[in-house]
């Protein structure tokens, strides 16, 4: 029974296992897993893993030496690919589990076989090691997709015919699209229904009554790449013009806030962005550190935090939720915080189209990826989120900006828009 069970071949799902043959009718190189949430895509890697380490047939012909796992943080490597409920730990039997050494940041096998641990936002750290195979998780969420992508391939060449795996959630990022219409690569797909066996029914049945139909729920839940909304107020593209690997050096450098209304379950997360700005008037968004359904004592450390890493001049807060309480939840945490209030005199839409107008000319600019901030860029529209919650991102990035933008440098105080 034991070793039917460890056999994944057959009891995969179809999306789980890898084609034969790509397009272009030559075995593939790239195998691209797009699935929705809990569809089985981190189960459907380790296995992949498995096979290749151990040189399982069907999914492979011989063992590989030298392996990649690059995650979105080292944390994510860690906690998902290898020591998560379908990580790599977890697909082994007991007899063939590889050691796994976190100091070292790699697992190895008793055949000699070794898999190294990569953080996508380490791109320089792929450069000079050399794999015949790798598994990339998340990858439309990687800050630096495009340079860490691009250092993996200088290191896939060991072994006959090098191959990856790409498992991730979808969204239309210009590589994901790119590897996508590529000829000697291969896509599988997967709605999170798909795996509903293994999956709690009360989360389906939660996730489905919310999000279903809805431009979120068909990205999150049914596994599709959403283009860009028609009348949104940023595409992608635009995106992807202003984007940089880093900022260079900043005159002065805020994080803004958009507090809930409310805490707990039901409350909208808490925005937090931080950008600064050049002497020549140049903006760069430095950070996203948005927080969802926290209470005002950990939105407000988590601000903090920011603020201190960054070693930013200001807390810019928008105030008209919850007033004073603002100011003074932020202070229980650390007086000395200079926090700037900001209330807003006219709707979300109007307050965002200044700010995308700087994008369009090219003065504004993001300092690496910030997916779940660019989803709601793409998908604001005059009626808001398609989805019809608070663009808490979007709001926060907006004061970010406009207090940079819109008032004089030497005026310390941000008035709202």
């Amino acid at each position: 029974m034991e070793l039917l069970l460890a056999r994944w071949d057959v009891f995969a799902h179809e999306h789980q296992l890898p084609p034969c043959l790509a397009p272009n009718g030559q075995p593939w190189l790239t195998w691209l897993l797009i699935g929705g949430r809990g569809a089985g895509k981190t189960r459907a890697g380790a296995e992949w893993i498995r096979a290749q380490a151990l040189g399982l047939p069907p999914l492979a012909d011989a063992p590989v030496s030298h392996i990649a796992l690059v995650g979105e943080t080292e944390h994510d490597v860690r906690e998902v690919m290898i020591e998560g409920v379908s990580g790599l730990l977890a697909v082994h039997r007991r007899d063939e589990r590889p050691v796994w050494t976190p100091s070292r940041r790699r697992l190895e096998w008793n055949n000699g076989a070794v898999a190294y641990a990569f953080s996508a936002e380490d791109p320089e750290s792929l450069r000079g090691p050399q794999f015949g195979c790798a598994w990339s998780d998340e990858m439309a969420k990687w800050r630096y997709a495009e340079a860490t992508f691009d250092m993996l391939q200088f290191g896939l060449r060991l072994g006959f015919q090098p191959r990856q795996l790409v498992t991730t959630t979808p969204r239309p990022t210009a590589l994901i699209k790119r590897l996508m219409l590529e000829p000697a690569n291969v896509v599988t797909r997967a709605g999170t229904q798909a795996n509903a066996w293994h999956l709690a029914p009360t989360f389906l049945k939660g996730v489905l009554a919310r999000y279903e139909n809805t431009r979120l729920g068909r990205q999150e839940l049914d596994g599709e790449i959403i283009e860009d909304r028609p009348d949104a107020l940023w595409s992608r593209a635009l995106l992807d013009t202003c984007r940089v690997t880093q900022a260079p050096s900043l005159a002065r450098i805020v994080v803004a806030v958009d507090p809930p209304a409310s805490s707990g379950k039901r409350a909208d997360a808490c925005g937090i962005v931080a950008a600064g700005v050049t002497g020549e008037g140049a903006i760069y968004v430095l950070a996203d550190e948005t927080v969802s359904q926290a209470t005002p004592t950990i939105w407000a450390a988590r601000a903090i935090a920011l603020w201190r890493r960054l070693e930013a001049d200001a807390l810019v807060a928008e105030v008209n939720q919850g007033g004073e309480m603002v100011r003074s939840v932020i202070n229980e945490v650390d007086a000395a915080v200079p926090v700037v209030a900001v209330r807003a005199s006219r709707g979300k839409w109007l307050r965002a189209e200044p700010v995308a107008t700087l994008y369009e000319q090219g003065r504004a600019k993001h300092a690496g990826s910030f997916p779940a901030l660019e989803d709601e860029m793409c998908d604001f529209g005059p009626t808001g989120l398609t989805s019809g919650r608070s663009p808490d991102r979007l709001d926060a990035l907006v004061w970010a900006i406009a207090s940079l933008s819109f008032t004089s440098r030497t005026q310390p105080r941000v008035r709202g828009l």
